[in-house]
């Protein structure tokens, strides 16, 4: 049985900045483990329903502007899994989840730019699954609950997203080689002591508690839209009751927190 995984993927700068030790701890993310393919769920892409990627091999999506040149110079574009994209689905479907295929999109920074990282081969098939439009907690988990059987079946499903992601309280003089770093505010280091109480508890109780995030300290803070935090609902709901492990912390600008854990 496979563990799952929430990962927080900063910024899409993030393969190029090798001297941060988030960038380190991703080479290693699948140390040990011998997975058939990855099931990724972004925080980058929203669909009215949970929409699966069938496309194969998948092409690279420069979803953000503004950076050096050299990013947009990056290809990862590892084969696809149309059978575990429609085996997905058949998965939600059976939950009571309608969810469908996309036969042409690609992989969005989201689920790229980890992956380059862990597996720069770009040898392992994925498949990247859709947040749905809303952003509602339960459903995601219900997913998440949903595709827990594919684990058994040698698939890695992981949750691409940011414990803590704050855009608009980035402390940008703290960002780029050699900057200082920058102290987080008490709302963001608050909500990441939440974060840790929660997904410590017991698998029925860590769900109440993520289903209402949104009164945690500091939540709409450390997530004014909710989108960086779902796909940790996904991994939560997958994980069912299997102890959650923190695997990795840091922090960017202050308001980027890098954390990032593993069920099971």
């Amino acid at each position: 049985m496979l563990p799952t995984f929430f990962v927080s993927h900063g910024a899409p700068t993030f393969p190029l900045e090798r001297e941060q030790p988030v960038h380190g701890f991703m080479a290693g993310l699948l140390k040990g483990l011998a997975p058939r393919a990855v099931l990724m769920v972004s925080a980058h892409w929203e669909e009215a329903v949970p929409t699966a990627t069938a496309a194969s091999p998948l092409r690279t999506i420069h979803d953000f502007y503004g950076f050096p040149a050299e990013l947009y110079d990056l290809r990862y574009e590892p084969p696809g899994a149309p059978e575990l994209a429609r085996r997905s689905v058949d998965l939600l479907a059976g939950a009571g989840l309608a969810a469908k295929l996309d036969p042409v999109r690609g992989l969005d920074h989201g689920a790229w730019t980890p992956l380059m990282v862990a597996r720069p081969q770009a040898d392992l098939p994925v498949v990247q699954l859709s947040l749905v439009r809303g952003l509602d907690p339960a459903t995601h988990m219900a997913a998440g609950r949903a595709l827990a059987p594919l684990r058994a079946e040698g698939v890695l499903i992981v949750g691409s997203g940011g414990a803590v992601h704050n855009l608009r309280a980035i402390d940008w003089s703290a960002l780029g080689p050699g900057a200082k770093a920058s102290p987080p505010p008490g709302w963001a280091t608050d909500f990441r002591a939440w974060l840790d109480t929660t997904l410590a508890l017991p698998g029925g109780q860590r769900a109440a508690a993520l289903r209402d995030w949104a009164k945690a300290p500091g939540a709409r803070m450390a997530h004014p839209r909710e989108e960086h935090l779902l796909p940790l609902h996904v991994a939560v709901g997958a994980a069912g009751n299997d102890r959650a492990e923190l695997i990795h912390e840091s922090w960017q600008g202050g308001s980027l927190s890098l954390a990032a854990w593993r069920f099971g």
